[in-house]
């Protein structure tokens, strides 16, 4: 039994732009959809500055995680990093662990943001729609990774529609940009810069999602090419839309308006047009389950990655020979989802995926630095100036540092 187990691996049907795809839309469906409104809380009308903050932190640990994922093509791709960069086997089955545990608290948070966008038209209570849409979700994961990311990419279409959409009915009030500017206090106050920071560490929930990417690469053709191409494409592609539509938020809605809201681009919409928001409430949604969606099958692939590496029981790297998924972790990760997100509200549950990420970024960047001492890259892998990992380091913890001071 055992034997024959051990003969069912992973199947390798993702390219290119499936893979990009599958990124953009935990990027987008896991930030923009859910916590303009919180972003916009703290750092007022400077959001959109507090967006790029982010985004430039994000960008330097792009990069490393670019590399390390040519390097080393394989699921539980963070906790492989570390491996090879300390050779500490705790260590490497720690981050593991964090990073799986980052995914499942990152899908509590935007099912938690799934279920605002459902209260636009009905009144079911919370934990039903957490668990009902959970459910479903667990199903398709478990259904077949080409399947999965193929549902995944069409549902971030849908998600760049609904961005957008109201890029272009929010533009109009653009024009009130310059009166707008004219009432903001000076960027050399210090209280204004410490909104910013704040915001800038709750948007970088928002681009939380390309590091994902890397744990399904033993399902990516080609992965040593396509993996690094196309975590950055995603992470372009993301900064550019974030930029523009936090631009439309804070001068359509007061950033009052956008903290109190539960689904903040409904109520752009809404203020913009002067129409219900149907369309715009139904895209959020289904971009809001695909972020969801994409977090079960990454802390799935972490688990069974860390099982095939021997750090945590074997029974998780079990695959079923219909789907060629790992079924028990899927399972395992949509109940402890379901824990999360009906116990705790969504803003605690993004700043403690933030946190986690930012931890785990840090490290990452480390082991790049000692990877490089101690091995030459192999054939065919590009690698980046040294500057990129000492930065997205120092960026990280520097970010982190908002959170606990």
């Amino acid at each position: 039994m055992e034997s024959s187990q051990k003969k069912v691996g992973l199947k390798r049907s993702v390219g290119l732009w499936l893979l990009v795809f599958y990124g953009l839309g935990n990027i987008l469906g896991a930030g923009i959809y859910v916590l303009i409104g919180k972003v916009s809380g703290e750092a007022g009308y400077f959001a959109p500055i507090a967006f790029m903050l982010a985004a430039l932190v994000a960008a330097f640990t792009a990069f490393t995680y670019a590399e390390l994922s040519s390097r080393y093509p394989v699921s539980a791709g963070e906790a492989v990093y570390l491996q090879e960069g300390f050779g500490w086997a705790w260590l490497s089955t720690m981050v593991g662990l964090l990073i799986a545990f980052a995914g499942m608290l990152s899908a509590a948070t935007i099912v938690r943001g799934f279920s605002g966008y459902i209260q636009v038209f009905s009144d079911l209570p919370t934990s039903i729609v957490v668990i009902g849409v959970l459910f479903l979700l667990g199903l398709i994961a478990i259904w077949g990774i080409s399947e999965s990311v193929k549902v995944a990419a069409f549902l971030t279409g849908l998600e760049i529609f609904g961005l957008l959409l109201i890029i272009a009915v929010g533009s109009k009030q653009l024009s009130t940009l310059p009166e707008v500017i004219s009432t903001l206090p000076s960027l050399s106050e210090g209280y204004v810069w410490s909104g910013i920071f704040m915001g800038a560490f709750l948007a970088f929930y928002a681009f939380i999602g390309f590091e994902d990417m890397v744990n399904v690469a033993e399902e990516v053709k080609e992965p040593e090419k396509n993996m690094p191409r196309a975590i950055l494409i995603a992470l372009i592609v993301s900064t550019l839309l974030y930029a523009l539509v936090s631009l439309v938020a804070v001068v359509n809605l007061s950033p009052a308006e956008l903290k109190a809201s539960a689904a903040p681009l409904a109520d752009i919409y809404t203020s913009a047009t002067g129409n219900k928001p149907v369309l715009i409430t139904f895209i959020s949604i289904f971009a809001v389950i695909n972020g969801a969606l994409i977090q079960i099958i990454m802390a799935a692939r972490v688990f069974y990655g860390m099982s095939r590496q021997g750090w945590i029981p074997a029974f998780f790297s079990r695959v079923s020979k219909r789907s060629q998924t790992p079924v028990i972790a899927t399972v395992f990760v949509v109940l402890v989802i379901s824990l999360l997100a009906v116990w705790f509200p969504l803003q605690k549950l993004a700043e403690a995926t933030s946190s986690l990420i930012l931890i785990i970024f840090f490290m990452v960047n480390i082991a790049l630095l000692k990877i490089r001492k101690q091995q030459a890259p192999p054939e065919g892998v590009r690698t980046y100036p040294v500057w990129v990992p000492i930065i997205g380091a120092i960026g990280s913890l520097l970010l982190l540092m908002v959170k606990v001071l």
